[in-house]
């Protein structure tokens, strides 16, 4: 009976095309019990030899049997139920869910946690700068791919769930780390010259809503705080306005929120 090699061992040999390949266990299949084996390769012998013993070294503790019941897809969706949400504000997590149900699992999702790469990430960023945006009649007239912004956004994402799986030993180095991310973008702030913000404040006036206008154009309010303003907020007398929470719509319903920032 062959004898069956532990974990972290390794052997090297020279290929038919002429390139070295170093080939190591990380350890076994919990199923079948075979061996899971990961490799190196090089143009020397010396050069595989160093990888190899850099990638055993990076892979002491790798749960690789437990790491295969994963893909990138549903990897996901455990860091999203049980470490993002509960930390996020509603806007915020419906929006990531819409990053990852929309954008990461439709292209990402099936590959294995463990196979996934720096290439893989890279491509998949690529794509969705040049085609990403989800075909809806809202945004027909829109850029087909999506602003450099949302795709830091959708980065941050992937890496914070890859971050999780280095931490549970699930695979040994965040691929995420090495990327190439586009440039943020800085748009210069519009403002109204005064002629036409003084006609935009006297058809506010008009219309009932002069306070509601004012009030934002002279503190830069985001619209959820201006809309959760009361009347128990505001101390006349004082001149004072307390900015004690913020209104939002989810899933069509109208709730308050946490405030963003203090």
């Amino acid at each position: 009976m062959p004898k069956r090699r532990a974990n972290g061992e390794g052997n090297i040999r020279k290929r038919k095309d002429g390139r070295w390949e170093g080939r190591y266990t990380v350890g076994h299949d919990s199923e079948t019990g075979k061996a899971i084996i990961k490799n190196v390769l090089g143009k020397t012998q010396a050069e595989v030899k160093e990888k190899l013993k850099k990638a055993i070294e990076e892979n002491v503790g790798i749960d690789y049997g437990r790491a295969k019941t994963y893909t990138v897809g549903n990897w996901l969706e455990v860091w999203y139920e049980n470490y993002a949400k509960i930390k996020m504000r509603p806007s915020t997590y419906l929006t990531y869910h819409g990053y990852i149900e929309n954008h990461i699992k439709p292209q990402l999702g099936k590959i294995p946690l463990n196979d996934l790469t720096t290439l893989h990430l890279q491509q998949f960023y690529k794509k969705l700068l040049a085609e990403g945006r989800v075909e809806r009649i809202e945004a027909q007239k829109q850029p087909k791919g999506l602003s450099a912004k949302t795709v830091r956004n959708i980065h941050q994402i992937i890496s914070s769930a890859l971050k999780l799986a280095v931490e549970q030993r699930l695979i040994a180095c965040n691929p995420a780390d090495g990327c190439a991310l586009p440039k943020a973008e800085r748009k210069e702030m519009q403002t109204l010259p005064v002629e036409q913000l003084t006609s935009f404040l006297r058809e506010a006036k008009d219309s009932g809503v002069f306070a509601l206008y004012y009030i934002d154009l002279t503190t830069g309010l985001r619209r959820g705080e201006l809309l959760g303003l009361k009347w128990s907020d505001i101390d006349l007398e004082k001149g004072d306005l307390r900015v004690q929470r913020q209104i939002g719509r989810i899933n069509g319903k109208i709730i308050e929120m946490p405030l963003k920032t203090c």
